[in-house]
This record gives C-alpha cells, sequence and structure tokens, in this order.
C-alpha cells in the first residue's frame, strides 16, 4: 500500500503496549452497556479511528479514547483531550467523543475545544473513572442484567465462564487483525480498520447457556486470568525492576497475550499435571508467574515459555508446589493416575519430561511404567501395555536450583 493510500487510514496501535488490557476491558463494558440497552445492530472497532469506536451502517456513532495510570489532574491529559476532539476522516465534527480513565482527576467536567468538539469523560455510574480492578465486576452485573432480559437462568458460574468468553473474544478480534496483516500482507491501518465485531456475535455469546460444553472453555478463562495476573505484576513491580527483568517480562506478557488455544490447553495440563484437566487456581497462576519471571535462565518463548539444556532436553515450569517430604509420594501416585486417564498429558510429557516445581523439597524421578502408545491406551488394555514395556516414561520433577544447574 502506498503512502497515499495509507493515508485514508487511520494510525494504528494494535501493537503498542501501554493500556491493551484495560482498553479492551473497557470496550467490552461499553458494547454490552449498549446491548442491555437495546442496540444489537452496532459494530466494535479497535484501535483505528480511535482506542475503540463504535459504528452503525458504517458511520462512526462514537470514538472513545482510554487512559489507564496517567496522572492525579486534568493537565496530565491536556494533549489526549486534544487528540480525542480533532476532526479527521470519520471523526468529523458533531460526533459523540468519550474519554475513559482508569483514575480520579482533579476536574472531569466535559472538554470543550477550539474547533467547538465536546469529549466527554465516560460515566460508570456516579463515577467519572474505572479502576482496572472494578471494571471487571461491573461487566460481569451488565452480563446479569442481560440474562435477566432474556430471561436465562444463570448463576455466578455461568456469568464468570461468559465474561472469560468475551474477553477472550475483544482479544481475538485483535489477533485476526495481526493474522492477516502477516498472512495476507494487508496494511496495518487498513486492516484494523475494516475488521469490526458486531454487536449480534457479542450478544450471541451472552446467551449462550451451555458455554461449559465448548472444548477450550479452560483454556480460554486460563489465558485471560494469566494474561491479567502478567499485567498486575508489571504495573505493581515496574518501579523497581532492572531493564532486562522489565524486558523479559514484557516478552513473556507479550507471548500470553498473542498465544492461541492450542498452547493454552497444554498449559492447563502441564500447569498442574498431577490434577484432573480443569480450572487453574489463582494460587497455580502466580506460582507459575513468579517462577517464570525468577528462574535464572532465559525461556525459550515460542508456543509457551520452557527451557532446553545443552542435550536439546525441553524443561516445562510448572505451578507443582511440594514443600514437604511426604509430597513426592503423593505427586508421583497422582501423575500416573492422570496419565492413565488423559492421552494427551501423556504425549506432552513425552515431549516436555522434565517439570521444574514452584517449590519441591527436593528433585526426584517419576518411572512410570509407560511407554509412548498413548493412542492405544483404555483402561481394559492398560495390563497389556504394562507388560511389553520397551522403554518407559521417566518424568523429572525438579527444584529451581537444580533446573538452574542444568540449564546454564
Amino acid at each position: 500500500m502506498s503512502d497515499e493510500e495509507a493515508s485514508k487510514y487511520p494510525h494504528s496501535a494494535i501493537s503498542t503496549w501501554s493500556g491493551f488490557v484495560y482498553q479492551g476491558k473497557v470496550a467490552l463494558y461499553h458494547c454490552l452497556k449498549l446491548i442491555n440497552q437495546g442496540d444489537c445492530d452496532f459494530q466494535l472497532q479497535l484501535d483505528s479511528t480511535d482506542d475503540f469506536a463504535i459504528y452503525k451502517y458504517n458511520n462512526l456513532i462514537s470514538a472513545h479514547q482510554v487512559k489507564a495510570k496517567i496522572g492525579d489532574y486534568r493537565s496530565n491529559y491536556k494533549e489526549a483531550l486534544e487528540k480525542s476532539a480533532s476532526i479527521e476522516l470519520d471523526r468529523i465534527a458533531g460526533i459523540k467523543r468519550y474519554f475513559h480513565i482508569s483514575q480520579p482527576i482533579n476536574d472531569h467536567s466535559d472538554y470543550l475545544a477550539p474547533n467547538h468538539e465536546r469529549v466527554e469523560f465516560y460515566a460508570y455510574g456516579e463515577f467519572r473513572h474505572c479502576e482496572l480492578d472494578k471494571i471487571e465486576e461491573l461487566t460481569k452485573q451488565i452480563i446479569k442484567e442481560i440474562h435477566v432480559r432474556q430471561a436465562i437462568f444463570f448463576d455466578d458460574s455461568l456469568i464468570e465462564t461468559n465474561y472469560c468468553l468475551l474477553s477472550e473474544k475483544i482479544s481475538s478480534q485483535a489477533l485476526t487483525i495481526h493474522a492477516r496483516i502477516q498472512n495476507e500482507g494487508d496494511a496495518q491501518r487498513k486492516a484494523a480498520y475494516e475488521h469490526r465485531m458486531t454487536a449480534a456475535n457479542i450478544l450471541a455469546d451472552i446467551t449462550d447457556a451451555n458455554p461449559y460444553e465448548r472444548k477450550d472453555y479452560f483454556a480460554i478463562e486460563l489465558k485471560a486470568r494469566l494474561h491479567t495476573h502478567l499485567e498486575e505484576r508489571l504495573a505493581e513491580s515496574l518501579p523497581c525492576m532492572s531493564d532486562a527483568a522489565y524486558k523479559r517480562a514484557r516478552r513473556i506478557y507479550e507471548l500470553i497475550r498473542l498465544s492461541e488455544g492450542g498452547d493454552f490447553k497444554t498449559l492447563c495440563q502441564l500447569m498442574k499435571p498431577s490434577e484432573k484437566f480443569s480450572r487453574i487456581q489463582n494460587s497455580d497462576i502466580r506460582r507459575y508467574s513468579d517462577l517464570l519471571h525468577t528462574i535464572d535462565a532465559e525461556p525459550i518463548l515460542k508456543r509457551l515459555p520452557h527451557y532446553l539444556d545443552s542435550n536439546n532436553k525441553f524443561y516445562a515450569p510448572t505451578a507443582l508446589y511440594l514443600p514437604e517430604p511426604t509430597d513426592k509420594r503423593y505427586c508421583t501416585s497422582e501423575i500416573i493416575a492422570e496419565i492413565k486417564n488423559n492421552d494427551d498429558l501423556g504425549r506432552l510429557l513425552f515431549e516436555f519430561n522434565n517439570l521444574i516445581a514452584a517449590k519441591a523439597n527436593e528433585s526426584f524421578i517419576i518411572d512410570t511404567k509407560y511407554t509412548n502408545c498413548f493412542d492405544e491406551i483404555s483402561i481394559d488394555d492398560q495390563d497389556r501395555i504394562d507388560s511389553n514395556i520397551t522403554k518407559s516414561l521417566c518424568i523429572s520433577i525438579l527444584t529451581k536450583e537444580d533446573a538452574e544447574a542444568r540449564l546454564k
């Protein structure tokens, strides 16, 4: 695309780091708010006309700029407010312009620009700001209200599930833009401008009363929660991080954000291989994240974070927490039991048979007595397979210190 053609499309911030998480949460909240008010004909556009924008019948209805953690004073937002009020391309005179902030400021009255365009600080109930940790609960409340209007029976688990699926939908839209740029050669501006998400599709996800039947649910949920945890950790730790630690944290965050569902199915199983494939607990997410950020070895950031030693053996970080000597025995029996009932886990452990524990009293080896024939394994066939062992799967559970020594 020539410079002249590219000038027809707004600048895209799709690949920028700052505010990505907050921006997506705010966009989802606003879309659900419109749907709850009965508007189901709009389209959501991300990172093009503005941080996000609402279109209807190909006309811009509202432009939204989102700013997280910039400052306590209106003056901190002067340049951003001027940009929000500018008349450019689809942002013609008279359209609605909203400004979203994550913290209170000394003056949140409407901004009236010299060109007479008005920028309104977005209202969240009685407040003109919304913290990152509050937007999720507000969004879930709107989902509940939509369920009531649609006469859908719901409980807290269903609300949590639909929220995770919808959050992933916003992230997937951004990934679709990236994929089109890379695979089809579209210029970034054009791809961001043209790819939009319809209100009808968002509503369809809300009214799906059986999201647990979706095969990818736990993987999608893990991605959303791990992504949020890494964002919050980075924000909290940034002032005292070294440049090297910051670069690693940012690369890990970007990998998680851009990874696809299949990678998270793998992570769901490898993060806690001693437990049934299910929802990963918050404590496990924290332990896994802490290990990734503190282990004295640079991870290979492909598919999901992992390590490779000088003998080309793969190592996977986990959330295994084994502080007591007796934990070794329980962990061994639990992993063997899970392999017996989960062919996918067995295949993964043949590839990643060196597991780094988030905390362990000592390193140890689990001899599973299984060979690499998981396509054939069933409960009825177990005795036959056990009697024909040629080379069994041995899994190393390593302390952080022992893993670091091997990876030097």
